[in-house]
């Protein structure tokens, strides 16, 4: 450590002896304007110290400067030789700059020596050439319009750098001559004549020269370009105007092409666009390419076009979509008909209906009324019709004259000829229609000939009248015979019969019945003979054409169709069981009638009932009066006999004068007559009178459920739900008014108060009984008795101590107020209070006694006296009863 500051000791003395400095500073120098960078300005030499330590790289420098700036650097000639140089970082202009600038040049060396010295420089004033302003200098690109009038294109700016008043004037010229541009001395720049760019020459390039007082000059460029504006209208080069051409051509196709050019674009027709500016629905024009295309079906024989085929457009074209110049021209399109339909009919079917009796050469149809060419020019829309053809037809039908398409009749139609009856009265004929230019289109027609019958002949029946006979034993819907008329013409139509008059009778309206399509006659209902024997019918036939009538005679035949009638038809006799053989029971007679029989053709039987054959009728058979008979006794005591009560089932039949042989044919009716007889057993000795039998009738009804009468247990099982129903709500109601209008009785303690026994010993003793009850107590008073207080209810009168009480309460006297005395039956728990005063409080509860006498409850329930009652009880107050019960 002490050889260190030994050392910095001997260094400093060493200093002060030799320190580092700067020679030749300070110092003034001077440098030109606009000096360019590495321009020397002063140089300098620095004188190292003792030591002999090197200045430290980077030094010496210049710190500082007044006024400031960059214009000046330092640079090393040696390790003690330096210059000081213009930077070229700012430009020294003597005109516009300090024209003097202090620089302080610092040094410093290894060894942290130092020194610092001023120079100063001086700008010095350089004459120098006008300078042109801002880019002007680098030459410039000047742009007019063409077509613009001569005058006024640039002002050319310059100025004079030592001329900072700017009052000495500058020159300015052109150094290449132009005709059409010229220059003021003050530097204005102008055109001489009209520029048109599509003529060519469209840059011009000038040499622009200025000059000071002092003659220094400098120059720069022009190059004056012409701008293309569109002042000229497209023109068309399409020479066509008017196109022909054929209608039906497909949508798309291209019919003309509209072409133009820009003069301003050099004749380019790119950017052109083309419109259609005439409404139309036909065209549409490409607007970039300008080829006009078919947008629609062009039908030259419809709509307008078949009045007028020429259709005018108007074409624009422009150079720009919006504004610009712009050309029209009018082309014209003219449709050419061409043979694009064919003939054609209202119908290509044709049906005819032609009388039979049609005279010959008569005019059936005329297709030219009917048919036609829709195209519009000749020779397109003409035609032609060609033979006809059909078999069988040919002979009866023809052109008349050929291809005119007149159908006339040649042939016969009779309807009802055989051979044309083969042919069913029909007849077709197949006919085209063609166009007379090509390509000669073809559609058949078809024609259907049908002959209409005529009413040649009259509808007549095969018979002038007719005769039926019918027996009245046949039963309804029984056929009685036909009827049957007929028309020679042909077609047959069907008849209708029916009945216009006749068949009706007293007991039925229609007695007989027609097919309306066969003619059969039937029976409605059974016909009698013996009410109507013969009926004449009116039968009426009609077709679609005529009408015919008949004559129909209906004989009821005679047949025996009547059962026997007797009377009495029902009869109940009695008899002695002893009647004897022979005799007519009880005079009974049977007197019978028959519409269709004699009197002699009754014959009498008994059928079923007559056991061992004790009855029988005489006569058996010829009389139509016949007797009941007893044929053979009764034995009962023998048991042969053994019924009592005999039921018989008498035939009467109407064959008795029938042989044998004709009764297996002829027909038999048989009448029923049912007697009842009652044998009467011998009377016996206990019956001292023997009573005149009774005839009992016992009728037996079982009443049968029948499946299809369901109904009937249903609706009386709801009727009965809804009576019970309506029962049970009559009583609730009945219930709710009883319970609002009659006063509730309070419900009585399950123990009784008072056993019987202590009843029986308890004279004239009142009970009280404390009933608790569900009252809402809205008052509070207090006991004059007692002096506790205690609750009630204002409009029921109900009582009760507000705290239970500990022990039974004594008597005590009454108030001063003149209240009387109040007893109390005090229970297991105190319920609510009963009282008695003389303002007539209502005594709450029940089971108020009629005495005065109060008897108490002990602990179990028995019912005592109080320890200070008297033998003889105090009287008690009768409550007063509460206004609401």
């Amino acid at each position: 450590m002490q050889k260190a500051v030994i050392f910095l000791l001997l260094l400093g003395a060493v200093s002060e002896r030799e320190a580092l400095h700067l020679v030749h500073l300070p110092a003034t120098s001077n440098v030109a304007e606009n000096s360019p960078p590495e321009t020397a300005v002063y140089k300098f030499a620095v004188n190292l110290s003792a030591s002999l330590s090197p200045v430290i790289p980077g030094f010496p420098l210049i710190i500082n400067s007044s006024p400031l700036t960059k214009a000046f650097k330092v640079n090393g000639l040696s390790g003690t030789d330096f210059e000081v140089v213009t930077s070229g970082k700012e430009q020294l202009d003597f005109e516009t700059g300090p024209n003097i600038f202090d620089l302080q040049i610092y040094v410093k060396d290894d060894v942290g020596v130092t020194d610092l010295q001023v120079l100063t420089v001086q700008v010095t004033d350089v004459n120098e050439p006008p300078h042109f302003l801002g880019n002007l200098a680098k030459g410039l690109e000047l742009y007019i319009a063409e077509g613009i009038n001569p005058g006024f294109i640039y002002q050319v700016e310059a100025f004079d750098p030592e001329d900072t008043s700017r009052n000495i004037p500058l020159s300015y010229f052109l150094i290449s001559p132009s005709k059409s541009f010229r220059m003021s001395a003050s530097g204005t720049l102008f055109s001489t004549t009209e520029f048109d760019y599509e003529a060519g020459n469209n840059s011009h390039y000038l040499i622009v020269e200025v000059r000071d007082s002092q003659g220094l000059k400098v120059s720069t460029a022009l190059q004056v370009n012409i701008l293309n504006i569109n002042d000229e209208i497209p023109r068309f080069t399409s020479p066509t105007r008017v196109y022909r051409i054929r209608e039906e051509l497909s949508p798309g196709t291209i019919v003309a092409n509209i072409t133009a050019e820009d003069p301003d674009d050099e004749g380019s027709t790119s950017c052109l666009l083309y419109s259609i500016t005439t409404i139309n629905n036909y065209f549409m024009i490409n607007q970039l390419t300008g080829t006009i295309q078919v947008a629609n079906r062009l039908d030259r024989d419809a709509r307008e076009l078949r009045q007028n085929p020429t259709i005018s457009l108007e074409v624009l074209v422009k150079d720009r979509p919006q504004g610009g110049q712009e050309n029209r021209i009018q082309i014209t399109f003219i449709v050419e008909d061409i043979n694009d339909n064919p003939a054609t009919c209202i119908k290509f079917t044709f049906s005819i209906m032609v009388p039979e009796r049609a005279a010959k050469g008569t005019q059936l149809l005329d297709l030219n009324k009917s048919c036609l060419d829709n195209d519009s020019e000749a020779p397109n829309n003409k035609f032609n019709f060609t033979t006809p053809s059909g078999v069988g037809s040919s002979s009866k039908f023809l052109q008349d004259p050929a291809g005119s398409g007149k159908i006339v009749l040649i042939g016969d139609l009779d309807y009802e000829n055989p051979s044309n009856l083969a042919s069913g009265n029909k007849y077709s004929i197949i006919i085209q229609v063609q166009d007379v230019a090509p390509p000669y289109y073809k559609n058949s027609i078809y024609i259907y000939i049908l002959t209409s019958p005529e009413n040649e002949f009259p509808l007549v029946f095969d018979r002038p009248s007719y005769v039926f006979n019918v027996s009245e034993v046949m039963s309804a819907r029984a056929r009685i015979g036909w009827v049957q008329a007929t028309d020679k013409d042909f077609p047959q139509s069907s008849i209708v019969y029916s009945i216009s008059s006749g068949g009706a009778s007293l007991q039925q309206p229609n007695i007989f019945w027609i097919n309306s399509k066969t003619g059969e006659l039937q029976l409605v209902t059974k016909a009698d003979h013996e009410t109507t024997p013969t009926y004449i019918l009116r039968i009426q036939a009609t077709n679609s054409e005529d009408t015919s009538s008949v004559t129909v005679t209906v004989n009821i035949l005679e047949e025996n169709d009547e059962k026997p009638i007797c009377t009495p038809n029902s009869s109940f006799l009695t008899i002695p069981v002893d009647l004897k053989v022979g005799t007519n029971i009880q005079n009974f007679k049977l007197t019978c009638t028959d519409l269709d029989s004699s009197p002699r053709s009754f014959r009498y039987s008994i059928g079923p009932g007559n056991v061992n054959n004790h009855f029988t009728f005489s006569p058996s058979a010829g009389s139509n009066v016949s007797h009941l008979l007893l044929a053979s006794r009764f034995d009962y005591t023998g048991r042969f006999d053994k019924i009592w009560d005999y039921k018989l089932l008498v035939y009467i039949t109407d064959d008795n004068l029938l042989s044998g042989w004709k009764k297996a044919k002829a027909l038999v009716e048989t009448g029923t007559v049912t007697l009842s007889i009652k044998v009467i057993p011998h009377p016996t000795t206990i019956i001292t009178t023997t009573p005149r039998p009774r005839i009992t009738y016992l009728i037996q009804r079982e009443n049968m459920y029948s499946s299809s009468a369901w109904y009937v247990p249903f609706v009386i099982t709801l009727g009965s739900m809804l009576l019970l129903g309506l029962l049970v709500s009559l009583i609730i109601l009945l219930a709710k008014a009883i319970y609002r209008h009659c006063p509730c009785k309070a419900r009585k303690d399950k123990k009784p108060l008072v056993k019987k026994e202590e009843m029986k010993t308890t004279k004239r003793a009142t009970v009280v009984e404390t009933i608790k009850m569900n009252t809402v107590f809205d008052g509070e008073a207090i006991d004059p008795v007692t002096g506790k207080i205690y609750e009630f209810n204002s409009k029921t009168g109900a009582r009760k101590w507000k705290a239970p009480l500990t022990e039974t309460p004594k008597w005590k006297e009454s108030s001063p107020q003149g209240t009387t005395t109040h007893r109390v039956t005090a229970g297991e728990g105190m319920g609510p209070l009963r009282t008695t005063n003389k303002e007539g409080d209502r005594l709450s509860g029940k089971g108020q006694g009629e005495d005065a006498g109060v008897g108490s409850r002990s602990e179990d329930g028995n019912t005592g006296t109080p320890k200070n009652k008297s033998s003889t009880p105090t009287s008690m107050a009768s409550p007063k009863p509460h206004p609401g019960k």
